[in-house]
């Protein structure tokens, strides 16, 4: 992510309704698996500005770690009493990693050009027993100007987020299309932007604020689905079929992992505003 995109969430995250209705969604899956505790301790991998590590901070222990170093310098700034690391993983945050019971890993996944390099590094750091809490962009039919503006390398489908940890000692408690409600709004938005050929918020991003009421409704609307997904996570109901982003919750269990490139098999990923050429041979230089 750009320095813009930075100063958007930090300015935004703790009133748009996108960023609410996710915090509390991720509260009330947590909560059923990891009853809130200072004992328990969550480490934020990509915590960009630090909004979702500070929410959680208010009823477990936590940290934060990004790459970036203006956005860690930011989230300090706005939460001083939070542990905030700049540095890559695991190399940077193998200690953390190691005693963590739950590891978050929010809207990050798109950015990274090797996922499946990503997550089996961090599998194979995990006690046996902690959670991977995981939300990325979901339904490659919403690519728009957005994704282009953070430049993110894919939207995800059901099969091919589960490839990421395929064959891996994990246990899979929920997997499922989420910000669903919403999904025919934000298709037709994301539709209007391709065509108008711009963003729909400030800094290339989608994330403008709307006037109070209208927040007020979203975040209501947003924050609804979590009873849909403790269903999901309790096995009386399936998951949603479409939704703007994926969300998957799983459980380290015992076994080696050695941490694993993307296989060959699976296809390059499809960045709609670059030149094929360009595309292809960037995945071959990832590979």
């Amino acid at each position: 992510m750009e320095l813009p995109q930075f100063h958007v969430h930090a300015a935004i995250e703790e009133r748009h309704w996108w960023f609410l209705g996710r915090r509390a969604i991720t509260r009330a899956l947590l909560h059923r698996m990891l009853p809130p505790s200072k004992e328990t301790f969550i480490l934020d991998v990509g915590c960009g500005t630090g909004g979702m590590t500070a929410a959680l901070a208010q009823e477990y222990s936590c940290a934060g770690i990004d790459p970036i170093p203006e956005a860690v310098a930011l989230a300090r700034k706005r939460f001083p009493s939070i542990d905030f690391r700049c540095g890559d993983v695991p190399d940077d945050c193998r200690d953390l990693l190691g005693r963590a019971d739950a590891v978050t890993i929010f809207d990050v996944l798109e950015h990274v050009a090797d996922d499946f390099l990503f997550v089996s590094s961090l599998l194979s750091v995990m006690k046996p027993g902690a959670l991977l809490l995981m939300v990325a962009p979901h339904d490659p039919a919403l690519w728009g100007m957005h994704d282009r503006g953070f430049d993110h390398y894919r939207r995800y489908t059901v099969a091919r987020f589960r490839e990421i940890w395929e064959g891996l000692p994990v246990r899979e408690h929920v997997i499922s299309p989420f910000n669903a409600r919403l999904y025919p709004l934000a298709r037709f938005l994301r539709f209007w932007s391709r065509v108008r050929g711009t963003s729909l918020g400030p800094a290339s991003t989608d994330l403008a604020l709307p006037f109070r009421p209208l927040n007020a409704l979203l975040t209501r609307i947003f924050a609804g689905e979590q009873s849909r997904l403790l269903q999901v996570l309790d096995g009386t109901a399936g998951p949603f079929i479409h939704g703007v982003s994926i969300l998957g919750l799983i459980e380290r269990r015992p076994g080696d992992i050695t941490p694993r490139a993307r296989p060959d098999h699976v296809p390059a990923d499809e960045r709609p505003w670059l030149p094929v050429r360009q595309g292809a041979a960037e995945v071959g230089q990832r590979r």
